[in-house]
Order: structure tokens, then sequence, then C-alpha cells
């Protein structure tokens, strides 16, 4: 088959690009991709109300939009298959290449508020309150990575009381949104995994995130220097973005702050199971409990609260995980093919 030519938008939110990316992969496993990666960034001047009415009104010209809103030249987009994106502010850019160059569309996540599922093609989400749309694909968030390319294990063992795992991963992220972590949080999270590593033998592969503070990755540094405890500490500040394979590929179960909805999913995408954690002070949003129930409900993952985190606790957490079977990314494929055929067929 010829490649498939997608336009990619991104924004600047790894939460939200990686989704589209994992849209991306999935069609990747049916037929080959050309990708042409646009990043998004709205002028601040330019309301999100104003756009919304002019997505609607009769004299709606895209190219216009594009350029006034966004600073991208219509007429130097590629020839394109199908457009993709994830993230509020990639929706009306989304709509206008779609309609501009007259190609289907896929996006990732909520609508805004007053803006139909008309607009697009297909919008892939997470929610079963959109399970009846005949727009909408609800599933496990995408992820680009592949259990298989991994080499993670088709059949996980189930961890619990009974069975220990010998490496585990704890994924810190930080302060976002209405997640706020004090001092008494990160002290519980450090001297849990040093409890367990006391406990069990285990020994933890930890990294931090861009929203890490750097007084805290200050201290989770001062623990790594002891390798009974921990067995390689990735610093974001140092070593950056893209290390959540080499950790995946080695971990047996994970343990993840509850502020990133993200690296739990990409977690359970690598067959993996997985233990969020929440600070004292948080609350989810409407969409974030929802999909958090989701997860739950599923028995792809469990959440604790970090002042209750104990070895015993934890492994209560993981005998109640069943990881998910099969590649996600095949899974998610299937059902693309399914929705929009017209992308699969022979050309």
């Amino acid at each position: 088959m010829t490649p498939l030519k997608i336009i990619f938008l991104a924004d600047t939110r790894p939460g939200h690009y990686h989704l589209a990316q994992g849209v991306i992969a999935a069609i990747a496993r049916l037929r080959p991709v050309e990708v042409t990666r646009i990043e998004v960034k709205r002028k601040w001047i330019v309301p999100t109300r104003w756009l919304r009415r002019r997505i609607n009104a009769k004299s709606f010209w895209p190219p216009r939009m594009l350029r006034m809103a966004y600073r991208i030249d219509a007429d130097a987009l590629p020839h394109a298959d199908l457009v993709v994106s994830a993230g509020g502010e990639t929706h009306m850019p989304n709509i206008c290449v779609s309609r501009f160059l007259n190609i289907p569309s896929i996006f990732c996540g909520s609508l805004l508020r007053g803006l139909g599922p008309e607009n697009f093609s297909l919008i892939v989400s997470s929610y079963d309150r959109d399970a009846d749309s005949d727009r909408h694909l609800v599933v496990l968030k995408p992820s680009a990575i592949d259990p298989d390319a991994l080499g993670r294990p088709a059949v996980v063992p189930r961890y619990g009381p009974q069975r220990h795992p010998a490496i585990a991963a704890l994924l810190i992220g930080g302060n976002a949104g209405t997640f706020r972590y004090g001092r008494k949080d990160w002290d519980r999270l450090l001297a849990f995994a040093a409890e367990v590593s006391k406990a069990w033998g285990t020994r933890w592969l930890v990294s931090t995130s861009r929203r890490t503070a750097d007084s805290d990755a200050d201290r989770i540094a001062e623990l790594a220097k002891d390798d009974s405890i921990v067995a390689r500490f990735i610093d974001y500040r140092v070593e950056g973005p893209g290390t959540l394979p080499e950790i995946f590929d080695k971990a047996e179960a994970i343990v993840c702050t509850e502020d990133s909805s993200t690296m739990i999913s990409e977690a359970v995408s690598a067959r993996l199971p997985v233990v969020g954690v929440a600070p004292a002070k948080h609350r989810f949003t409407d969409d974030e409990a929802e999909y958090r129930s989701f997860l739950i409900r599923n028995n792809w993952c469990r959440v604790l609260p970090i002042a209750a985190l104990t070895p015993d606790s934890f492994a209560k957490a993981l005998a109640e995980i069943e990881t998910i079977e099969g590649n996600p990314l095949d899974a998610l494929a299937a059902k693309l093919k399914e929705r929009l055929p017209q992308l699969f067929r022979a050309s």
C-alpha cells in the first residue's frame, strides 16, 4: 500500500500530542504512513469564543482562520489524506485543515462546549458518556508505546502478597491543576519506597518529570544515592523526555503519581500493573474522575492515597490488577479500520 499522508497538529503539551501519536502508531500497524508535524500556537489575542462562532458561520473561510489565529499558511499545507490532533488548542485548526483539504479528521479528547462532533470524522475518547455517539470511539487513551517491541511478556505474572516484583518503577510528577504535593506527601512516598525495598528486596527505577519541582527532585536524588533502594534514577532536568520505554522495558510494576493520566495510560498500554498515588490535596476534574473509574472498572490499575501507602496496601492493590491483554496498538488499529475503512483501502 502507498503511505497514508497524515498532517499531525501538535500543541506544546506531551499529555495531548502523545495521544495523537498513539493514533498514528496504530494506523501504522496496518499501512505505512508519512507524517507532517505542524506546531499549533494560537495568537493570545484571539479568544476561543470568537473562534467557535467563526467555525459555525456561513462566511467561515479556513485559510483566513489558520492565518489570523495560528500563523499557518493554508496554501503551504502538503497534500494529505488525514489530519490528526489532540488537545483543545488544536480543535479549530483541525477543522480548518480538514475542510480546506477536504480530508477526514481524527481528534483525541473532549470537545469544547458548543462544538459538535459533526465537525470531525472521528473523536477518540476515553469516557463512557460518549459510547452512544456514532462519531466517538471510546478506548484506553492511545499510546505509541509498543509492548511487543519493548519485549514485554504477553502473559504478566500476578503480583501481590505472595509474589513481589524484583524491580518496580516510581514515576513522579508534581503540582498541576488541582494537585498539590506537600512535604508530608513526598516524605511518605519516599519512605514507602524504602520500606518496600527493605521488606521485599525490591529495587526501584525512579523518574521525575517536567512537573517535578527542583527542591523535590533534589530530595529524590538524595534517596537515589542508596543503591539498595534505587537501581536507576532518571532526573528529567538532566535526561529530558523520552525515557519511559527504558523503564517499561525493565520494570515489573509501576507506582505513578496521579497528576499524570498520560503516564498511567502508557504504563497500562505497556502491559504493566499500575498503582496510581494521590496527595492529600487533590481533586479530579469530572473527565479525569470518569477516566480513573474506567481504568479501575477494567482492573487495569488501582489508586491509593499517598498517606495510606505501605508494603501491605501496595501488595493488596497489585493483587487486584489484571494487566491488559494483547497489544493495544493492534486493538486500536482494528477499531479505526472498522470506523474509517476508507483510510485502509489499497491505493
